[in-house]
């Protein structure tokens, strides 16, 4: 079984758009939304983190690339999942963790645009925040309805303008410290191998926007060769962003500076680094950066819903509306994700985003290890290792969050439970049928 269909077009996004559209999905959350996050686990180590992040990354995307060459599908992810385990509950249950943690960095993303542009007015919690949050969801759903074309080609131009400006951001705060890092806190004890291990959690969900890429399948020119390229080319360029701007923060502000303003630390940093004319241009740098994240990651997830449900791995219900499925998920993909930007504040929304995404992860590299390893000639022991290190980082991460905000937990578990009894309910099995493993 063919999973793509014909409103998605084969060819549409070139090796520049699809690295473009990954990087905007992962600069995006991982600079501004999660640096702040990260330090506060972390301590004085958190750079390092990132890096951490970014080999723990390449092992995932090991998966990822080698499903993905052998059957390049704009199913993406929930294609990988169904070759693996079959047309049943256990794979329908994950593609759709992946779907939700998506609209989760939505979310996220767009509450840490929020944030960002009402700092100048003093304004950095209230009613304003979740409102700005809901309005620039709002903005990204009319561009992708407009269609591929008009979502590439603003990627393309997002992506250049944030990566030149953050590098410009990083580089000057680095020069005007003397190449000095200062985030050394009192009491660093307090950072523990935990925490940092925990940290890591955060810097992985800054990565996870290279599965925007997974999910572009077969609408990427050449896709057997250009799937694999777009993700490393887009990690690569991730990795040396997040690490100039880590070390830059740390270079102007103290632990206790970063964890005080961990919502907007870039901001903070551009502060006594580059004046009150840096400050402003960090506020305009997050608030293109953010707006075109929320954008990529609204066209991937409502084209993943919108492919579960061609796949008949949801359900689906039109609610009275006219046009498309694609359109509907749109809608469904906004709501959620406005939903969670009004109740949740950024470090909830992070902290379920990561449990939903490190699940999936686990799900796609059993899947894999166990039933198509050898179909694909994926190495054994990559498989493995992907496995043990999202579980070693999953296990430290709820050990954290049982102390310092179990509630999130108790949601995360829940939330994930329901999501597996909803597709066990709407499925006939938990392991379906596999079929059509010949290329």
């Amino acid at each position: 079984m063919e999973h793509d269909h014909e409103k998605f077009k084969k060819g549409s996004i070139s090796l520049i758009g699809a690295t473009a559209m990954g990087t905007g999905v992962m600069i995006g959350a991982g600079i501004f939304a999660l640096t702040g996050q990260v330090a506060q686990l972390a301590g004085p180590l958190f750079p390092f983190a990132f890096i951490v992040g970014a080999i723990i990354t390449g092992f995932s995307a090991y998966s990822y690339i080698k499903m993905s060459n052998a059957w390049p599908s704009s199913g993406g992810i929930a294609m990988i999942l169904q070759k693996a385990y079959g047309s049943g509950a256990i794979a329908a249950g994950a593609a759709l963790l992946m779907a939700l943690s998506m609209v989760i960095s939505e979310s996220l993303v767009a509450r840490t645009f929020a944030t960002y542009v009402l700092l100048p007015f003093d304004i950095v919690s209230g009613p304003l925040v979740p409102v700005l949050a809901v309005a620039v969801i709002f903005f990204a759903f009319i561009v992708n309805v407009s269609g591929n074309r008009s979502v590439g080609i603003f990627s393309i131009i997002m992506a250049v303008v944030k990566i030149g400006g953050i590098a410009l951001f990083g580089i000057a705060a680095l020069w005007s410290s003397g190449f000095q890092f200062v985030a050394q806190g009192d009491g660093l004890t307090e950072f523990r191998v935990t925490g940092f291990v925990a940290s890591v959690a955060f810097t992985i969900l800054a990565f996870k926007g290279f599965t925007t890429i997974t999910n572009s399948g077969s609408e990427i020119t050449d896709p057997h060769r250009n799937v694999g390229r777009a993700i490393m080319i887009s990690i690569l360029i991730c990795v040396i962003v997040y690490l100039l701007v880590a070390f830059a923060v740390g270079s102007s502000l103290s632990i206790e500076e970063i964890v005080a303003a961990k919502d907007y630390s870039l901001a903070e940093a551009a502060e006594p680094a580059l004046g009150r004319f840096g400050f402003y241009l960090t506020v305009i740098l997050a608030a293109i950066a953010t707006a075109s994240g929320v954008l990529a990651s609204v066209f991937a997830v409502s084209r993943m819903l919108a492919m579960l449900t061609d796949m008949k791995m949801i359900p689906h219900s039109h609610f009275g509306m006219s046009g498309s499925i694609r359109k509907h998920t749109l809608v469904y993909t906004v709501v959620i994700a406005s939903l969670l930007a009004i109740f949740f504040d950024i470090g909830r929304i992070a902290s379920l985003g990561a449990f939903f995404y490190l699940v999936m992860d686990m799900a796609v590299h059993w899947g894999v290890y166990r039933y198509m390893r050898v179909e694909v000639g994926a190495a054994a022991p990559v498989l493995l290792l992907a496995l043990f290190f999202d579980a070693f980082v999953l296990v430290a991460f709820t050990a954290i969050k049982l102390k310092t905000d179990p509630m999130i937990v108790i949601y995360a578990i829940v939330s994930i439970a329901a999501v597996f009894v909803f597709e066990r309910t709407y499925m006939t099995s938990w392991i379906g049928e596999r079929k059509n493993h010949t290329h």
